[in-house]
């Protein structure tokens, strides 16, 4: 899957994954009253217009990106009506050829991390048929368990062929609290960053692991240590738009052949409408606006690429 990956990043030009996360204050009033209208104010009504929502931002953006990053606690926070939405999202934009990462934080021991493996990337046996269950094509990881929790995913990445992306420095102001914390004289984040290398080098792709790493944006100078560290890993670089991460900062993310980083943004795509620089599009077009979005987003990155590596 990382090798499909790469390929769709360089069919597309655009090493950019939309953060499917949708909240009601980011969905059009029209597509609500629309979705309540036939539900009621339910789960099941809010589920509707989350579909609703997602399916217009996708049919007009996937042919321009690569991937999308549903986060599955907007999803969650509906219940199960909310997730039959997560699982309907994702087959549509797996049918529409986008890459899927699933953003579900998972980490534990055992059975429960062999459990959330299975159930996001593998298949669960269910008598003489298999199943898979939410079915995406990556998903993030914690590894705040050590190899305990990775290695169940390990597994199933490697008898699925597809990935992972493992939290290394995320780009929140409080990941410092732990992550820069020194041990031995050395901030844990690259401790981590050598652990998610050495896992990865026993799951390779063509060029790149099946275990990439989730550096924020919001620390560039980390990212090119990083960089460094885990020469082999795809990053996925949240941060970029609404938490301050421009396309500057991410230069030191990527490889001299361009690649090696795929650069997430949620709200800053998928509630463009609302920012002033795509209000004129209005809520009646929120899906035009978020296009817009995605291609400034594009122009932004290629500039700081071509600045950078020339």
């Amino acid at each position: 899957m990382i090798d499909r990956l790469v390929a769709k990043i360089q069919e597309t030009g655009a090493p950019i994954v939309i953060g499917l996360d949708p909240m009601l204050k980011y969905i059009p009033g029209y597509v609500k009253e629309k979705a309540y209208k036939e539900y009621g104010e339910t789960l099941e009504g809010a589920a509707e217009a989350i579909w609703q929502f997602n399916k217009e931002i996708v049919d007009h953006t996937y042919d321009l990106v690569p991937a999308v990053k549903p986060q599955i606690a907007m999803y969650e926070q509906f219940g199960v009506e909310g997730l039959k939405v997560f699982c309907r999202t994702v087959d549509y934009c797996r049918k529409k050829g986008l890459v899927v990462i699933g953003d579900i934080k998972r980490g534990d021991i055992g059975s429960t991390s062999e459990a959330y493996a299975v159930g996001h990337l593998g298949k669960v046996q269910v008598g003489t048929k298999s199943y898979a269950g939410f079915a995406e094509d990556f998903a993030t990881v914690n590894p705040y368990f050590g190899s305990d929790g990775v290695k169940p995913f390990l597994d199933v990445c490697r008898e699925e062929k597809k990935g992972i992306f493992v939290l290394v420095k995320t780009s929140n102001p409080s990941s410092g609290e732990f992550q820069d914390r020194l041990v031995d004289g050395r901030p844990l984040y690259e401790i981590v960053g050598e652990k998610v290398a050495e896992w990865g080098s026993s799951v390779m792709g063509s060029s790149y692991s099946y275990v990439g790493a989730v550096v924020g944006a919001t620390y560039p100078e980390m990212g090119k240590i990083l960089r460094k560290i885990m020469p082999k890993t795809y990053i996925l670089v949240p941060g970029y738009g609404a938490q301050g991460g421009k396309g500057a900062d991410l230069a030191h993310f990527f490889n001299e052949d361009g690649l090696g980083a795929i650069v997430n943004s949620s709200r800053g795509i998928i509630a463009a409408y609302q920012q002033e620089n795509y209000a004129k599009f209005g809520e009646g077009h929120f899906g035009e606006a978020s296009r817009a979005a995605v291609e400034d987003m594009k122009a932004d990155i290629a500039g700081a690429l071509a600045q950078a590596l020339a």
